[in-house]
């Protein structure tokens, strides 16, 4: 009787996950269809065709908003893991007054709405660009446009804050398992702080740090409200192109380009699903 039991719930938990699964790819399935679909309209019965793919090379507003995505979410994912994982190592290795209310403060980027966080650092970058001191050596430094307070700079500054708490978390959970007994190790053996970071602490501390660039550029990329703020005029990123294209006149060429995203993102994950396993283990 308890193994037919045992059967029930595992059918059940199996009926359960395959429903949750289907909510969740049924959509992306259907609009990766709908892009090989020649109806604009998404009629059927199916007609394969690449139409929209083939408009989509010549559509220079979305092709434009897309490399601007990718350029500002790689840089972001740059800095932002530099910064957090050295953020991350400062509070898993020493002890300081205010560490655990500046690890507090880093909850409150993520639970805060974005709109109210778009709105306060449009503001913010307002008030700074009439301070003189700062809107002088910013344009001794940098071209003026990129010292507006609405700039592909600030845009950057901003994705850079909201990714910041989402790497430091997940570096710092890494962190908490690190055995430091082998960096001490290495310092016994003769090796030099810079070497025992390269060749010791990195290598275990990686999974983490691909774990959080990989958030960094997902919250980059896919970044509406704090671009769509901070965006200066005739300067877009692809979230706020598309939304900009379905409140005029929605078009497959979106399913195209976001069917693009799609497999590359899954390529992405795979591949480092290949090399690394989250847990830590190689």
């Amino acid at each position: 009787m308890s193994r037919a039991r045992e059967g029930l719930a595992n059918g059940a938990a199996k009926v359960y996950l395959a429903i949750v699964l289907l909510f969740l790819y049924v959509p992306i399935f259907t609009m990766a269809a709908m892009a090989f679909n020649a109806s604009p309209l998404y009629e059927l019965p199916f007609k394969f065709d690449l139409i929209w793919f083939k408009s989509l090379a010549s559509n220079e507003r979305l092709l434009r908003a897309g490399t601007n995505s990718l350029i500002i979410a790689i840089i972001n994912t740059v800095i932002a893991t530099v910064l957090g994982t050295a953020a991350s190592l400062a509070f898993s290795r020493y002890r300081f007054r205010g560490r655990t209310l500046m690890q507090l403060l880093l909850l409150p980027p993520i639970t805060i709405p974005w709109l109210v966080i778009g709105t306060a650092m449009l503001v913010f970058f307002f008030w700074v660009s009439n301070v003189p001191i700062i809107a002088e050596t910013c344009r001794a430094l940098l071209p003026a446009a990129y010292c507006a307070p609405r700039s592909i700079i600030t845009i950057l500054l901003g994705h850079v804050a909201l990714s910041l708490p989402y790497v430091i978390i997940v570096v710092s959970a890494r962190l908490a398992d690190f055995p430091r007994s082998v960096e001490e190790a290495a310092a016994t053996l003769g090796a030099t702080p810079w070497q025992t970071f390269r060749r010791v602490s990195l290598p275990i501390i990686a999974p983490g740090m691909v774990a959080a660039a990989l958030f960094a550029f997902a919250t980059s990329f896919d970044q509406f409200v704090i671009s769509y703020f901070l965006a200066p005029p005739g300067v877009t990123t692809l979230p706020v192109e598309i939304y900009t294209a379905i409140r005029k006149a929605f078009t497959p060429e979106i399913n195209a380009i976001s069917t693009i995203i799609i497999v590359i993102s899954m390529s992405i994950m795979l591949i480092t699903a290949r090399f690394y396993k989250f847990g830590g283990e190689r």
